[in-house]
């Protein structure tokens, strides 16, 4: 059996379609800070997690490198789902929340993203652990930090390890066909940051290896912590966040009233034509809208129902389906 870093000729195939439909789900989509990715190391993107599954599409998005990724476990218990998320590139691995048990497990999925950061593959984790449509952070969790200390025991003479992080800022949480903008920040070399944090505790311990050195693990985890900060509007997630949110976010760019309405009353009627047009994708996504309870999920599922969808129909109602999305997007920017 291969390792999952292994290039698979149908996924090479299908990738730039995948990555040319994530983009049109967007009005406006946009990568800054692309010259921060090194070239001479080992990769570790390190996203915030705002919008499951989207997340990880704007990190895969950035160029057109194979990457691989990581997802919750409980969604491997099915093999055949386990199956497909091995051939998406994606390996499970438990949160404490999971219990201790099940992160016992998590050693093997270290192994695994350690060996394909020494094959030259990036690797992507997202270390907040759960996803949330909030313009804040989560405590970041162990796990990316494990991953990148070990890789820097096992070859980290041989070439770097950076941890790359990345701040995803969505105009809408909830809807697609808004704006992402995905900000590369400077990267964190693991390496040479461990040769500093090494001189600071040698004088506690003669040796420091592995998960047997927390304060370097710490410090590691204020860094990254500060540099995803500087990448997002973040807002202390305290019992004031609505108020402070409400103060500082930007206001959308929307079309003056005066023209807004007239607009849309003269392009009524192309509105229901497309809406007639795309009524199986319509119907399909509020169905299944309606079964999902958490409404952070809804852009991820209305994403993989329109690509499988639109590649069903070889595309005819891609227009159809934009212009529909473009009208009701106007339409609600006129009333926030």
């Amino acid at each position: 059996m291969g390792k999952i870093q292994d290039k698979d000729g149908l996924y090479l195939f299908l990738r730039p379609y995948v990555d040319w439909m994530f983009r049109r789900s967007y009005r406006s989509f946009r990568y800054i800070g692309k010259e921060n990715i090194p070239a001479d190391g080992a990769v570790i993107y390190a996203p915030n997690h705002a919008n499951a599954l989207c997340d990880a599409m704007c990190v895969l998005g950035i160029d057109r490198q194979q990457k691989v990724f990581v997802a919750r476990a409980d969604i491997f218990r099915d093999p055949k789902k386990a199956k497909i998320l091995n051939w998406l590139k994606i390996m499970p691995i438990s949160r404490v929340r999971d219990g201790l048990e099940e992160v016992r497990h998590n050693d093997e999925t270290i192994n695994k993203a350690v060996e394909t950061l020494q094959d030259s593959v990036p690797f992507c984790i997202l270390p907040e652990g759960t996803h949330r449509p909030k313009h804040s952070l989560l405590p970041l969790s162990k796990g990316i930090f494990r991953i990148a200390l070990q890789a820097n025991e096992r070859f980290g003479k041989q070439k770097p390890i950076y941890i790359v992080p990345v701040g995803i800022e969505y105009g809408d949480y909830f809807h697609l066909w808004d704006s992402v903008t995905v900000t590369i920040g400077k990267p964190i070399n693991v390496t040479e940051f461990v040769k500093g944090e090494r001189g600071k505790v040698k004088g506690e311990r003669e040796e420091v290896k592995g998960e047997s050195y927390p304060q370097i693990m710490m410090a590691l985890r204020e860094e990254l912590t500060l540099r995803m900060r500087e990448l997002i509007l973040w807002v202390p997630d305290d019992e004031h966040y609505e108020e402070n949110i409400a103060k500082i976010l930007p206001k959308k760019k929307r079309l003056p009233r005066w023209l807004a309405y007239p607009l849309a009353v003269l392009l009524f009627p192309l509105f229901v034509l497309s809406a007639l047009m795309t009524i199986p994708l319509w119907a399909m996504w509020l169905f299944i809208q309606h079964k999902v309870q958490d409404p952070a999920f809804h852009n991820s599922v209305q994403f993989v129902w329109q690509l499988v969808f639109m590649t069903i129909t070889l595309l005819i109602p891609l227009p159809f389906w934009m212009f529909v999305q473009e009208y009701i997007y106007q339409i609600r920017n006129q009333k926030s």
